[in-house]
């Protein structure tokens, strides 16, 4: 992120100069695959800046660990055990056995699946801008998107092309291939049969579809008849435009219709979106799709009286409840608290801080147009929200309190709840 920033404030990397609040902000914006943005930066930076928020954008997405890795592979040297314990826990892997393995399958998956997305993406940008911007602007957009960056060349991102079938299909393929989890991709590849996934990686498919489904019909039916989003598009472009905007906010940031102007229980709902996020081990942010159902399926277990939980067949250990508890949790009070801090410090509306929060949180990157106008202490707070939401929640939590394993078991005592 100083590194990012340091070059971001090089002349050469502006068009015109930045303060170095906001060149920080962009390079934790990047390198987290965050999205928001103080600035417009397809009229800010320099074809240099420009590439410099990339390489930050492919890096954060895939992980500092995985370019390590990648590294030592191509020197022919050998990964110590440690190496491959930070590996692990990078990846969150429940062991170390094959993660170099799935560091090599993670970078050529990666690579192959936005090779196909700059291809599919210039049968559009070409005709438009030409063969060398049409193919940059590809890749720029590529990467963005399957890193779940949400960053754009465009001012209003794609709305440009919202009712487009090529842009939308390509980008929304890239953003669900990013999202959903290394590990599951890999096992689609190894197994290619359903039944033969692993439990996380069918939990991951049908949790994915389902809430998609629900977010697209949810913003299709609340946005229909606004005015200011979809109420003056043909169908078609409604259709395309409710597709678009139910799948980009579990962590991707492009849009295609005006966030500021949606209802405010479309906010309201894109915001529970966003806090979710996508899958586990991906580019995507939120306390995860699985933490979700994890807790769903361990509220209905206590509400039938079980004292297992069972998905699919499979007893999920009390530890994984536990940890979901935890990131949920610790993930809440930390927005409530950042939350608090900005509605001290800006004069802006109470939902719009709230909705930039938690979209800085989900690594995200959709706003409400008000990034711009906050000042130094809020863009300090929301680099920090950035930060906290790309480290995740249980790794700040265990880098910060002390282990304190032991063996005392201590009598039994009773609370009363609920």
């Amino acid at each position: 992120m100083l590194s990012g920033a340091l070059l971001l404030k090089l002349p050469f990397s502006t068009v015109k100069p930045i303060s170095w609040i906001d060149s920080v902000f962009l390079a934790t914006s990047a390198a987290t695959v965050t999205g928001l943005v103080p600035l417009d930066p397809g009229t800010t930076f320099s074809i240099f800046g420009e590439i410099v928020i990339l390489c930050l954008i492919q890096m954060g997405g895939l992980g500092l660990m995985s370019f390590a890795a990648l590294v030592v592979i191509m020197l022919g040297k050998k990964v110590s055990i440690k190496q491959r314990k930070l590996m692990q826990e990078s990846l969150n892997q429940p062991s170390i056995g094959g993660v170099i393995r799935l560091v090599r399958n993670l970078v050529i998956f990666s690579l192959s699946i936005q090779f196909i997305g700059v291809v599919l993406l210039c049968f559009r940008f070409v005709p438009d801008m030409g063969w060398n911007k049409g193919i940059y602007y590809s890749v720029y957009h590529t990467i963005s998107a399957y890193n779940n960056a949400g960053f754009a060349l465009w001012p209003d991102s794609l709305s440009r092309y919202v009712g487009d079938p090529l842009v939308n299909l390509v980008i929304t393929f890239l953003i669900i291939t990013g999202g959903i989890g290394f590990t599951v991709l890999v096992d689609v590849w190894l197994h290619r049969r359903f039944k033969k996934l692993s439990l996380h990686s069918r939990v991951m498919i049908i949790g994915t579809l389902l809430i998609n489904l629900i977010a697209i019909f949810c913003i299709l039916a609340l946005e229909f008849h606004n005015p200011h989003t979809l109420g003056g598009l043909p169908l078609s472009d409604k259709l395309w435009a409710a597709y678009f905007q139910g799948i980009s906010p579990r962590t991707a940031g492009f849009n295609t219709i005006d966030i500021g102007q949606m209802k405010d229980s479309s906010i309201l709902f894109t915001i529970m979106l966003m806090f979710i996020g996508a899958g586990s081990g991906s580019t995507a942010g939120g306390i995860k799709l699985t933490t979700l159902i994890v807790i769903i399926y361990a509220v209905t277990a206590f509400l039938k009286g079980n004292n297992e939980m069972v998905i699919g067949n499979r007893t999920v250990r009390n530890e994984v409840v536990m940890r979901a508890l935890a990131i949920t949790t610790i993930s809440i009070l930390f927005i409530f608290f950042a939350f608090f801090i900005l509605t001290i410090t800006q004069k802006i509306s109470f939902i719009k801080i709230f909705f930039e929060v938690v979209s800085a949180f989900g690594t995200v990157g959709l706003s409400m147009g008000i990034t711009a106008e906050l000042n130094h202490i809020g863009k300090l707070v929301i680099i920090i929200v950035m930060l906290f939401g790309k480290i995740g929640p249980l790794t700040m939590a265990f880098s910060l309190a002390k282990a304190s394993k032991t063996n005392i078991r201590y009598p039994d005592g009773d609370l009363f709840t609920g």
